[in-house]
């Protein structure tokens, strides 16, 4: 089976091109968060952060389901490995308009929402407050 657009561009460190997949009213969801975020513009912000936190990123598996993907990855926070799971809800036009992460162990979850937590404190969210 092809891999996802949105593996194949996280993969080749492509950011850009990961954003184009967003829907303009996507919202992200995380463990490390209690209320989600929303839009195109909050949720890139996001994911750039954390492509930057998530050392070493790779993708280990992919679930397709009707309208979703699950993209299971294993990567590195500090001196955490962490395994977690990208849970892309899509459009009929294949646009991610949901966006959940999962991530364990909880030392791991912690060091993740820690090291985003000062990142986002110094480049808040746009629209966030």
């Amino acid at each position: 089976m092809e891999r996802h657009p949105f593996r194949r561009a996280v993969e080749a460190h492509d950011m850009d091109r990961a954003v184009d997949l967003l829907h303009e009213e996507v919202v992200f969801r995380s463990p490390a968060v209690h209320v989600p975020y929303a839009g195109r513009a909050a949720v890139s912000h996001l994911l750039r952060h954390a492509g930057e936190v998530l050392e070493d990123l790779v993708y280990v598996d992919e679930l397709h389901g009707e309208g979703s993907v699950a993209l299971v990855f294993r990567a590195r926070v500090g001196d955490k490995n962490v395994e977690g799971l990208d849970h892309l809800t899509l459009d009929a036009d294949g646009r991610i308009t949901q966006f959940r992460v999962m991530i364990r162990p909880l030392s791991g979850l912690i060091a993740m929402a820690q090291t985003m937590g000062a990142r986002l404190e110094a480049d808040p969210v746009p629209g966030a407050g």
